[in-house]
Order: structure tokens, then C-alpha cells, then sequence
């Protein structure tokens, strides 16, 4: 489980760090930030398939993510007294994400490279540090591995009479500045770890804005196969049903679907060609509904409760906005679903509907983590010196 995470200088998140439960609940007024926390994370979780840097390129590069602001806010320009006025820099210009965990911890820094008129790329982002330590308090001993441009050194034994000592070890991988630790280094061997929290970022799964139009992927029949996890779109929804009816926990479903609709189930047909369509049996209808005929806000439900009751639970999972579509009387029921799924792997749940934010917020474990703006920069609300968890961003020697 994600115990901390960290950014600084992406877009409004100046410098954030967040402390993170098993049910974390994100939400804030419009233009607050939300936004900016989701995007964050997702960058993070493209450094485990080596396109952090191609996903900044996407978002206008560097220079178009980095934090417009000055590079410090002082107390006499937030109490209005002084006029914000542009400095000259005083610090290299780095965009930093991290995150911090009982098992191992990790960071990234991205900058621009140095000018260079012999290439039209020279505003492509480069990737200048990376680490990995043990446990999430960084301490000089619990550095397990750092990367410096493209020179990276490892922890590793070497007998000194007779005895084992823990030593510094320069790997001899001529690391290109797009690409990340994570791609490029996997030695069971030599760095176990970074193959170890790899799979885990990998496994994190992000779903946001299920399409619920007449054309959605999830309104169409598709070849069944067994899936325990939803695909990103919903286009193998019925097949995920399936799964969890044969390999997970069917009762949960059943209970998730009757919660939102009394009297109502959810039946799997197979056709002959072999693929699988979804039967909604509702109470007080003569026959059950076909995906293609369900309302927006009951097809976008039933992706949820697929997605939150996988037989396979992630790491971490994300849902960005999961009320829209859905009518208000819907959001006790999904805040139930997403308490019980929570249970089994780690949630962020990104909302600005009400219902739904004080539905959760009634669970005694969720951590509500609220944002507010202020000069441009994204804040938590209540939080101070004393709740903000320890950070070190191991500056530069």
C-alpha cells in the first residue's frame, strides 16, 4: 500500500505531499487541482512502461506541465501585501513525483537537457534521477539503487575479511535519457527490486469516463473469454461479469446490483457464435434488457461493480469521476461497493458530487483528502507542518 505521495512543480502542485490510506477520497472545488493529482499519478504509473517522458511530450512538454508560478511563495504574497513578480531562478528546473510505501519507495525527476543546436529535439524532457529505497522513510543506508543521468550505482555485498559489507556497485548500462529504470533494468540478479516494483506499478489500474453512448464499446456483444480484469473502456463487460459469477465472488455482485436496484439480476447469455451478452432482469418487466437498451447511468454502474469486484484485486486502483452518469440515488449504493472493494486493494476515488463524498466519508477508514487553491498552487486543506508526512527529495550532492 501507498503510504505517501509526492510532487512537486507539476502544473498547480508546487509541492504536495499527501498521506495516503487504504480508501483515499479526493475532492475539491473546481479548478482545485483534482485534475492535476490524477494526472500526476498516471505519470507515475507510465514510468513502470517507459513513457513518462512520451506522456509529457503529449501534455505540451516540460515547459507547458511545469508550475507557472514563482519558484517561492512568500507569506507576505499570499497575505496579498507584496505583488507576485517573476525572480531569476535560484534552482535547476525539475519536475519531481514520488511515492512512498511499507516495501519499497521511489522517485523520478525530469528536466530539460542542456541546449544543443545539433538536434531539433532539444526540448524532449529527460529523465535525470531516479531511486529506489527500502521502507517509506528515505535514509542514506536504505538506498537500495540511484540513477544520475545516465551513470546508476547499486547497493551490493562484497566479503572484506571474511565478512560481508554493504558497498556501492556502478552498473555499466548507458542509460538514454528517455528511458527509465524501470525498462531498462531487469536483472533478476543485480536488481531484483526494480523488477519487484515494476509489476506492482504496472499493476495499478486507472478507470475514468466509461462510455455510456449509443456506440460504447460495453453496448456490444464480444467472444467471450475468461476476464478478471475490465478492460479500461468496458468493451469485454460481460465477459468480466462472467468471470466474477465462475471465479469470484458472485454473492457480492448479486448484492451490488441489488442495492442500486431492488428486485434486480444480471444474467449472461451465451449465443452461438460464442459470444456473451448481458440479460438485466429488472423488477416489473416482462423481459430482461439487452446492453444496447440499458440507460446510461445502469450500463455505467454495472462497469463499476465489474471493475471494483475483479478476482484479481490490484495494487492500487484509481476511478476518476466515477458518479458521472449516475443519478444521485445511485451514490449510496456505489459508496458501499467501493467501502467493500477497498477491502482488497488500495482506492483513490477522484468525486466533486456531494452525495457521494459524504457517503464515503461516513466509512471510519477513508481519508478524505481535500484541495484548495491559492496564487495558482494547489494546497490540502487543514493540513500544516505537523500532518504533513516526512519527505526528502535527497538533494543533489
Amino acid at each position: 500500500m501507498l503510504t505517501t505521495l509526492a510532487i512537486q512543480n507539476y502544473r498547480s502542485l508546487r509541492d504536495v505531499v499527501i498521506p495516503l490510506s487504504q480508501l483515499n477520497l479526493v475532492t475539491g472545488a473546481n479548478g482545485s487541482g483534482k485534475s492535476n493529482l490524477y494526472k500526476a499519478l498516471r505519470l507515475l504509473a507510465q514510468t513502470a512502461q517507459g513513457g513518462v517522458v512520451n506522456s509529457l511530450a503529449q501534455e505540451g512538454g516540460l515547459d507547458s506541465s511545469f508550475w507557472a508560478g514563482p519558484e517561492n511563495i512568500s507569506k507576505r504574497m499570499l497575505a496579498g501585501e507584496v505583488d507576485i513578480e517573476p525572480t531569476v531562478r535560484q534552482q535547476v528546473k525539475r519536475l519531481k513525483l514520488g511515492f512512498a510505501s511499507d516495501e519499497f519507495s521511489y522517485l523520478i525527476e525530469l528536466g530539460l537537457p542542456k541546449p544543443d543546436s545539433t538536434t531539433l529535439f532539444g526540448l524532449d524532457p529527460q529523465i535525470k534521477r531516479e531511486a529506489i529505497w527500502v521502507g517509506n522513510q528515505y535514509r542514506p543506508a536504505s538506498v537500495l539503487l540511484e540513477r544520475r543521468g545516465a551513470l546508476i550505482k547499486t547497493r551490493a555485498e562484497r566479503k572484506v575479511e571474511q565478512k560481508l559489507q554493504a558497498g556501492w556497485q556502478t552498473l555499466n548500462v548507458q542509460m538514454q535519457h528517455s528511458d527509465s529504470i524501470f525498462t531498462e533494468l531487469a536483472d533478476p540478479q543485480r536488481t531484483p527490486e526494480v523488477i519487484r516494483l515494476r509489476d506492482n506499478i504496472r499493476a495499478w489500474r486507472f478507470y475514468d469516463h466509461f462510455r455510456s453512448d449509443c456506440d460504447a464499446p460495453a453496448r456490444k456483444s464480444h467472444l467471450g473469454t475468461q476476464t478478471p480484469v475490465l478492460h479500461h473502456d468496458g468493451r469485454d463487460l460481460a465477459s468480466a461479469i462472467q468471470t466474477i459469477f465462475e471465479i469470484g465472488d458472485k454473492q457480492a455482485f448479486d448484492d451490488a446490483v441489488s442495492d442500486a436496484f431492488p428486485g434486480a439480476h444480471v444474467v449472461i447469455s451465451y449465443e452461438s457464435n460464442g459470444s456473451l451478452s448481458i440479460q438485466f432482469h429488472q423488477h416489473g418487466l416482462l423481459r430482461p434488457l439487452s446492453a444496447s437498451e440499458l440507460s446510461d447511468g445502469t450500463l455505467r454502474y454495472l462497469l463499476l461493480v465489474a471493475a471494483l469486484l475483479t478476482p484479481r484485486p490490484p495494487e492500487l486502483m484509481v476511478l476518476n469521476e466515477p458518479e458521472t452518469s449516475l443519478h444521485p440515488d445511485l451514490l449510496p449504493a456505489l459508496s458501499r461497493l467501493i467501502a467493500k472493494a477497498s477491502e482488497h486493494c488500495q482506492l483513490w476515488v477522484v468525486s466533486h458530487a456531494n452525495r457521494l463524498i459524504n457517503a464515503l466519508n461516513q466509512f471510519e477508514d477513508c481519508n478524505l483528502i481535500e484541495l484548495d487553491k491559492q496564487l495558482g498552487q494547489t494546497e490540502i486543506v487543514g493540513q500544516d507542518n505537523l500532518t504533513k508526512p516526512s519527505w526528502q527529495w535527497q538533494n543533489r550532492s
